[in-house]
């Protein structure tokens, strides 16, 4: 089966945006280098010419034209969000581990672990299970410390 072939055809005004948007070097370098790679599918060049000029991968300049020709320019300059996990400490987790980080220890103990945290939160039901890694990264955002 031959690989499809996506023509890219920018009118005035898009190639006028393009060659001003990547003079003003304010957007990202991913989004400079996808115009870039825009306008010389515009001139004609084929992938190999143009990864070989922006020194970049077949597979981005080939993604860059088909959204361009199967959406629009905004569609081919921006990346779609990626997905991601969700947190597992929000809004009444974090503020409960807050709350138990500054708290007293348990009886026997100095100090809370972050393992300990863990469990604590657990056990009080905030979550179903959460890594002492979690606890950290929490806790080091909000500043707090353990002693």
């Amino acid at each position: 089966m031959a690989k499809k072939v996506y023509v890219v055809d920018l009118d005035e005004e898009e190639r006028a945006f393009l060659l001003q948007f990547i003079k003003s070097g304010k957007d990202s370098a991913r989004k400079i280098n996808r115009a870039r790679i825009l306008l010389l599918a515009d001139e004609g060049k084929t992938d190999k010419e143009t990864c070989k000029a922006l020194h970049t991968s077949v597979p981005t300049v080939q993604r860059t034209r088909q959204r361009f020709v199967e959406g629009n320019l905004e569609y081919a300059l921006n990346e779609q969000p990626r997905p991601g996990g969700q947190r597992k400490l929000a809004g009444k987790g974090e503020a409960t581990l807050i709350a138990l980080a500054k708290s007293e220890p348990p009886e026997g103990r100095k100090n809370w672990t972050l393992q300990l945290l863990a469990d604590r939160l657990v056990e009080l039901k905030v979550v179903d299970d959460v890594s002492h890694e979690t606890v950290r990264r929490e806790l080091k955002k909000t500043t707090s410390s353990l002693g």
